[in-house]
């Protein structure tokens, strides 16, 4: 049976996602957007490419939410998309609002569905949806660590002139400015990252690294990353559909026992088993005494976030 992908959002990431998801030639994908005529005009484009490339996917766009349902994943990507100067904490209140009514649409028609997030403040956002939702807490995850841990990857591959492949490392933390790279575990080819790079260069690109998604915005001027974002989705929606049991950074609730670092009842990026159950378990890294520090700052910088959700009025995540 063919499995059916609805991606919330037909802008550059939903569609480019889209593109991504329909090459693999087995799956039906819906593009929902409230733009009439776009989402349909971008589903029909790709649809006619598919021909050229020997896929069978199906994609549909459309502006109302039935052709959403029974999917097996959704995937939110609407929201207002930062623009230069702003942050992702400016953001907070209107894409929680639209993340919250995004997902009460899509999971009342697709209850036994998977939801991930990408729209930012993405760990927050994934509070919002756990708890429009109502499922449970492997059921609902963000993309954010594998897309920071790319950009990491790729700088620091590019510094030591090596193959991004042999670039082995992880980007923990909130998906913001006081994210985590871990150097201390880093390594290229097996070799410690600190033994190719000089210390100076290393800092300047965990500086990069925290504000990838910055630069890229400066760079744009209109919009924001797209590409690579998309890319990391369909790593995860592979990794769900053909029940692969990655072990991929995302944003993931780390419930009462604080997923083995001490951090309690909270969406966060750590490293987590994604499988055809969605998260599937936490797995704990050994870090350094600094980066535990950094990647508890870090989860204090996101439950500042949820807290402000609980203090809008009306709230919009439940007060204690």
């Amino acid at each position: 049976m063919r499995r059916k992908v609805t991606i919330v959002g037909a802008g550059q990431t939903g569609a480019t996602l889209a593109h991504w998801l329909a090459l693999r030639g087995d799956v039906d994908i819906v593009l929902y957007d409230i733009v009439e005529g776009m989402p349909q005009g971008k589903a029909l484009d790709l649809q006619e490419a598919m021909p050229i490339i020997g896929s069978d996917a199906r994609i549909v766009g459309t502006n109302g939410w039935e052709e959403t349902a029974n999917s097996d994943i959704v995937v939110i990507t609407s929201g207002l998309p930062r623009k230069p100067g702003m942050s992702r904490d400016d953001l907070l209140k209107v894409n929680a609002e639209i993340v919250g009514s995004c997902t009460k649409e899509v999971t009342t028609r697709s209850p036994n569905s998977i939801l991930i997030l990408l729209t930012n403040p993405l760990d927050a956002m994934c509070h919002v949806a756990l708890h429009v939702s109502g499922f449970e807490p492997r059921r609902v995850f963000g993309q954010a660590g594998i897309l920071d841990t790319a950009r990491f990857r790729t700088f620091l591959a590019l510094e030591a002139n090596a193959s991004v492949t042999d670039v082995n490392a992880y980007v923990l933390g909130g998906h913001g400015d006081d994210m985590v790279p871990l150097l201390g575990s880093t390594n290229i080819g097996g070799v410690p990252v600190e033994k190719l790079i000089p210390a100076e260069r290393l800092a300047a690109i965990v500086e990069r690294t925290r504000k990838g998604g910055g630069e890229i915005v400066s760079l744009l001027k209109t919009g924001s990353a797209y590409y690579a974002p998309s890319a990391a989705l369909a790593q995860m929606i592979d990794a769900v559909l053909n029940d692969r049991k990655r072990i991929l950074p995302c944003s993931v609730y780390t419930g009462k026992n604080g997923g083995g670092y001490g951090i309690d009842d909270l969406y966060l990026g750590l490293p987590a088993v994604i499988g055809a159950s969605g998260v599937e378990k936490i797995v704990s890294v050994e870090l350094t005494p600094a980066e535990r520090e950094a990647l508890h700052r870090s989860a204090e910088s996101v439950r500042n976030l949820v807290e402000a959700l609980k203090g809008f009025d009306p709230p919009l995540l439940p007060r204690n």
